[in-house]
């Protein structure tokens, strides 16, 4: 039972979870749109997953504490090193016209993380994109539809037309979705500096706003120029199982709650694609 948490432990704090829910989402839009297995822009945004979340979670840590980092952060820190690698392999496989996308979100990712300027200039605290008031989950929302949506598109050469924008609307707002289980359940924790939507409007707000979202979410499945039986199986489903985390999210709630099952709701909408063809 031991080997079997160090293990969980693991693929939780080493990002591979939410790596893999980046990589479903990618897939979904793939699905959505028609477009062929990409196999190296997939396992791309995979390995990039894991490289910027270890990145944006670890990097205060391994500056100021290196020598003294414990054993499992040691492992994580070489296992992102190796995803750092594979993520530039396969960046090599990719079309050109996708470089200055992969530039602007890497350069987002590393300000979300690093200091936007030196910190003696704001008397010792820092400020990157995470400490700005209110920004956080809008920069993250931008990132990942970014990175699950136009990435693929343009490495495939499909035209953005207008299904092409909706889906792009449609994974902003669920990924907005996806961050209040977790901003609620810090709320207590959090700066009140951050100013997240919890702190901002409570509790019972962020809920209300999170179905109203989802609402907005699924209604725009119906705008589709294409609209597939499946997919809109799959989008009723997956709207209704977020909503339920969103109902009964709390700041009492496990860590492990949020952390597996919420960020492992892409893996589920994928998986309900597949079923329904």
């Amino acid at each position: 039972m031991s080997v079997f948490k160090h293990i969980y432990d693991f693929y939780i704090n080493a990002s591979i979870h939410v790596a893999l829910a980046v990589y479903a989402l990618s897939l979904i839009t793939l699905k959505q749109l028609n477009i062929p297995y990409d196999k190296y822009l997939l396992y791309f945004i995979f390995f990039a997953s894991i490289t910027g979340y270890n990145f944006v979670k670890y990097f205060g840590l391994a500056k100021f504490h290196h020598r003294s980092l414990t054993n499992r952060l040691k492992i994580i820190q070489i296992f992102s090193l190796g995803c750092f690698i594979l993520m530039c392999i396969y960046c090599f496989k990719l079309g050109r016209n996708t470089l200055p996308i992969i530039f602007l979100m890497g350069l987002i990712t590393f300000f979300y993380a690093a200091p936007l300027l030196p910190k003696k200039l704001f008397l010792d605290r820092k400020y990157n994109l995470r400490t700005i008031a209110g920004l956080k989950v809008y920069v993250i929302a931008f990132v990942w539809t970014i990175v699950t949506v136009i990435l693929p598109v343009v490495n495939n050469g499909y035209s953005v037309d207008f299904d092409v924008m909706i889906i792009s609307f449609q994974r902003y707002l669920y990924i907005v979705v996806l961050i209040l289980p977790f901003d609620i359940r810090d709320l207590g924790y959090d700066s009140l500096k951050l100013a997240t939507i919890p702190q901002k409007i409570g509790i019972g707000n962020t809920k209300l706003l999170g179905i109203l979202l989802l609402i907005a979410f699924f209604l725009l499945e119906f705008f589709k120029d294409f609209l597939d039986l499946g997919q809109i199986l799959a989008t009723i489903i997956i709207t209704i199982v977020t909503g339920l985390f969103i109902v009964f999210s709390g700041e009492d709630r496990r860590r492990s709650c949020s952390a597996f099952w919420v960020e492992g709701l892409p893996i589920l909408w994928i998986g309900l694609m597949l079923l329904f063809g």
